[in-house]
């Protein structure tokens, strides 16, 4: 089920599971919203289905638009704010993470549909675990003491992406208890979800999916 056209794998058969995927979603392809992807913290604002350039989350809060990331080890976040009826789907790399796209995209919401951190539910999915994110001091140095731990052992740094992220969702004001975190890690459980780092580079990609219909 690789979803991605830019992993290299044969298009028709990519363009088959994508149908299958958004099918069982009881949706089009041709509704959604969704970017090239670059691992920073810019944010695209779609009032209609578009593909935008060079940004990592997509907000909307028009109905029959769904915004879409794709991802293979990176942090994928969605988020519904309930009252305003706007959502977002973040594509949180630990670049993206570093740089606080969480925060940037929440930010892009309040300006754009009024959204407050009280009225929002979000999602963290599946990403690679804190257990298999080992990264040098160049990396580490990035992120607080609190999402981070180093072994002594391996002299590496291990970063909790999962960890950070949520962080910038309450610091904006959501509740711990509209915050769902997935237990899975890509790499631990490879056989259900494909993962960059653990395939070398040659691998398919998910995708996260969020909206609302009309």
């Amino acid at each position: 089920m690789n979803l991605g056209f830019s992993s290299g794998d044969d298009l028709e058969i990519i363009k088959q599971n994508r149908k299958l995927f958004f099918d069982a979603l009881g949706i089009s392809e041709d509704n959604i919203a969704w970017s090239k992807l670059v691992h920073g913290n810019k944010v695209l604002v779609a009032n209609s289905p578009i593909k935008g350039e060079d940004c990592d989350a997509v907000i909307t809060n028009k109905p029959n638009v769904f915004a879409c990331v794709s991802i293979a080890d990176c942090t994928p976040v969605l988020i519904y704010d309930a009252k305003n009826k706007a959502v977002a789907a973040i594509h949180a790399g630990w670049r993206g993470t570093a740089a606080n796209i969480v925060t940037e995209t929440l930010k892009a919401m309040q300006s754009n549909y009024g959204t407050k951190g009280e009225d929002c539910l979000a999602f963290i999915g599946a990403c690679i675990g804190e257990q298999n994110f080992e990264v040098g001091e160049e990396v580490a140095v990035q992120f607080s003491d609190d999402v981070k731990r180093f072994d002594e052992s391996k002299q590496k740094h291990f970063i909790d992406l999962k960890k950070e992220n949520k962080k910038q969702l309450l610091q904006f004001g959501l509740k711990e208890s509209n915050i769902e975190i997935s237990n899975y890690c890509t790499i631990t459980d490879n056989d259900k979800f494909f993962s960059y780092r653990k395939e070398k580079g040659v691998t398919g990609r998910m995708l996260a999916v969020i909206g609302f219909k009309e």
